[in-house]
């Protein structure tokens, strides 16, 4: 067994180390890697052709970059944040904990593309919940900022995991029931994701836990700046 191949793995690592473009450092390394299996040229790029035609849909992902660019230049977010700002009662914590409820409502569906980091939290989600939390609390430092738009992306990631679960048609659903079926073990799709279900809500319960209480954690570092910033009143 020749291990040459492998150093299309070694070319991946040593590309990305040296933060070179990762569309070439993944194109060369397949190149290499195809050469060094004893392909010839030819044969390597006609794989790499009918491996995008089989994958061709991804390249539709592809597509709702600019989408989203092209939106955030005319003012998407500065829109998103005026609008969550005119709304009474908004806060950051309660948009947060009704997005992982949609989230997770939507992934239990099978409806996982309906959120995401680059289609809805970065253009939507993070700038309404700066835009909740700057009307409450007042303007955000960077560090305060950019812990909102983690728990933004954290809250996505809850949803979407814990919820998919439930769904009776996701992979990992699939694969535990052939496992079982493997060994024995004779269970309905719908049995397992069932059994999903108190973990979604358990993960629903902690998460909700963790955002109030990072709302209260921004409430008493602004608290603590307008004490600071108080002249000190002299008898």
């Amino acid at each position: 067994m020749s291990y040459w191949p492998l150093i299309g793995v070694a070319w991946v690592v040593a590309g990305f180390a040296l933060r070179l473009n990762p569309a070439l450092v993944v194109v060369s390394a397949g190149l290499v890697t195809g050469l060094v299996a004893g392909k010839d040229l030819l044969a390597v790029l006609s794989l790499f052709g009918e491996a995008f035609t089989k994958q061709r849909y991804l390249a539709l992902f592809l597509l709702t970059l600019p989408v989203i660019g092209l939106l955030e230049r005319h003012g998407l977010k500065e829109h998103a944040q005026a609008w969550i700002a005119r709304m009474r009662g908004a806060t950051a914590g309660r948009l947060l904990v009704a997005y992982l409820g949609l989230r997770q409502l939507a992934a239990t569906l099978g409806l996982t593309s309906l959120g995401g980091h680059p289609q809805t939290v970065r253009p939507l989600l993070a700038p309404m919940a700066e835009g909740a939390a700057e009307a409450r609390i007042g303007a955000l430092d960077d560090d305060q900022r950019q812990r909102l738009r983690a728990m933004c992306a954290g809250t996505d990631n809850v949803g979407l995991f814990f919820g998919e679960d439930v769904f009776i048609a996701f992979g990992a659903v699939l694969l535990m029931q052939g496992f079982f079926a493997e060994n024995g073990i004779v269970l309905e799709p719908l049995h397992i994701a069932l059994w999903g279900i108190p973990t979604a809500l358990c993960a629903f319960a902690i998460h909700t836990t963790r955002v109030l209480r990072f709302e209260r954690r921004l409430e008493r570092e602004a608290r603590a700046i307008v004490a600071q910033a108080a002249p000190e009143v002299r008898p």
